[in-house]
């Protein structure tokens, strides 16, 4: 089957933790295994691929990626910032920001109402800290990023920009995460891709979806919730979201309209005088490394 002949299909995959006492080998091998078997256009990492930041987590984690057969997007985590990780993270993956982009063809392109696809993935980690911090120097870099406006945009940050239920006392949202926000939404941006909590949980926000992945191959899980990787599919009407588990069932989660989109977003319309006069908006800065 063409790739002109399907929806934009990606999967998210987080919080694997390579070094962390409770990592499954058997079940990384089975998420691999899998994504092979699919027709996909990127596979989004988002982050936390160590346990510590040490290089051989890094070097044991580059291992298992590389035997992934699709084009990858790869951000770090916290966890992968500590100890001076992020070194490693380079050596391995490359930069920490990156953009990823592909032009549909002609079919494909009015099939989905839309030139391609961006996504754009930042770092928000710090060294040492469990924090997440994305930073107004990267906001001038961020709008670069989604210079195709009619492409589907997809932002990709390793920390969660709204509360998780399920995941106790919250804490680690980004610290500019509202800022954030009000960015992401004057760029029209379609979709979030983030980890870090272990909770699947998708919130549909401004006329965005928000997609929080579990961790996929540890059994650091909170209740009774089990290892998981999302599947996102992106149409012309709606994007559906699948979540996966280890004993192979695929689940749909979530079938959010795209034809309610702009009504949703107008509910919560942030208006060009409020950006024009806010600083934290108006204001250019200078790229940041990595574009």
């Amino acid at each position: 089957m063409s790739l002109s002949t399907l929806p934009v299909r990606l999967a998210q995959i987080s919080d694997i933790h390579c070094g962390e006492i409770t990592f499954d080998r058997k079940m990384m091998q089975s998420i691999i295994d899998r994504l092979n078997t699919m027709e996909l256009d990127v596979v989004v990492v988002a982050g936390d691929l160590t346990a510590a930041g040490y290089e051989w987590e890094f070097e044991e984690a580059a291992g298992w990626l590389q035997q992934i057969e699709h084009p990858m997007v790869v951000i770090p985590g916290n966890h992968d910032s500590r100890n001076v990780g992020y070194v490693h993270f380079e050596r391995l993956f490359g930069n920490r920001f990156s953009i990823f982009r592909r032009e549909f063809d002609e079919e494909r392109a009015e099939r989905m109402q839309a030139s391609g696809f961006t996504v754009v993935a930042v770092d928000s980690s710090s060294p040492d800290m469990n924090e997440g911090h994305c930073g107004r120097e990267n906001y001038a870099w961020l709008r670069e990023g989604f210079d195709h406006p009619d492409d589907l945009k997809i932002l990709a940050i390793h920390h969660h920009l709204v509360s998780i239920p399920g995941t106790g006392r919250e804490r680690n949202i980004i610290t500019d995460a509202g800022d954030l926000l009000g960015e992401i939404t004057e760029l029209d941006v379609d979709v979030v891709l983030s980890g870090h909590k272990h909770v699947p949980f998708f919130w549909g926000l401004n006329g965005m979806l928000i997609c929080n992945s579990g961790t996929a191959a540890t059994r650091r899980v909170r209740g009774l919730t089990p290892p998981s990787w999302n599947e996102i599919r992106v149409d012309g009407s709606t994007i559906k979201s699948f979540l996966h588990y280890e004993d192979g069932r695929r689940e749909l989660s979530l079938i959010f309209s795209l034809k309610t989109r702009t009504l949703t977003r107008d509910d919560f319309y942030l208006t060009e005088a409020f950006m024009e006069s806010n600083r934290v908006f108006a204001g250019s800065a200078p790229p940041a490394p990595g574009r």
